[in-house]
């Protein structure tokens, strides 16, 4: 006999397919060539598509923010699945150079691109009312026309961070769990006394 966990699971998951379902027949709307930068030079939403016919454009808040560079650190991970078929690039405020070192001390092997906060966050942003809010959006190219296909916002607990159903499974959810950029702890001995450590 199923328990209300497992009921509730598979209703979960019919409910995923079918969302995945209505993202499929979702109508393509046209969007503009905007123009990003790069540590390159400038670069425009058409060029980050390469070769291939679908961009994920991950939306990130910028290197001050831990929840936007955990969903980052997960991504990574994926990032040569998707690049098999897709083009992916981390899109956000800040400037190239600053994406760049940040982008190497977490060892994330994706492109990234600077909006600036200029006109692409403000026409394309997920929550659509211009705000530098994270998630992502996918484009579709079909000769040089743009169209933006769907888009979805990355909170705590969403289906895009695999940390989050795991971390609900020992009971901890954004209430009592909050990601660190470094996980330091603190010898049993400090050598300098430890005064004022976290």
């Amino acid at each position: 006999m199923k328990n209300e966990i497992q009921k509730l699971e598979e209703e979960i998951m019919t409910l995923g397919q079918k969302l995945a379902e209505l993202r499929k027949e979702a109508k393509p709307m046209p969007v503009r060539n905007y123009t990003l930068h790069t540590v390159e030079g400038k670069t425009t939403l058409r060029d980050l598509f390469g070769d291939k016919d679908i961009l994920f454009a991950i939306h990130n808040m910028g290197q001050g923010c831990r929840y936007c560079t955990t969903w980052a650190d997960g991504f990574n991970g994926f990032v040569s699945h998707l690049e098999d078929k897709f083009a992916v690039v981390l899109v956000s405020k800040d400037d190239p150079e600053l994406q760049r070192r940040f982008a190497n001390s977490r060892g994330w092997r994706f492109r990234m691109a600077s909006h600036g906060g200029g006109e692409y966050m403000k026409e394309q942003s997920v929550a659509g009312d211009g705000s530098n809010c994270p998630g992502v959006v996918v484009y579709t190219r079909k000769g040089e026309e743009i169209f933006r296909k769907n888009a979805s916002n990355f909170g705590p607990g969403d289906q895009f961070c695999s940390l989050w159903p795991l971390l609900s499974l020992a009971g901890f959810s954004a209430e009592n769990w909050t990601p660190q950029y470094n996980y330091w702890k603190k010898p049993q001995a400090m050598d300098d006394g430890g005064q004022n450590v976290l």
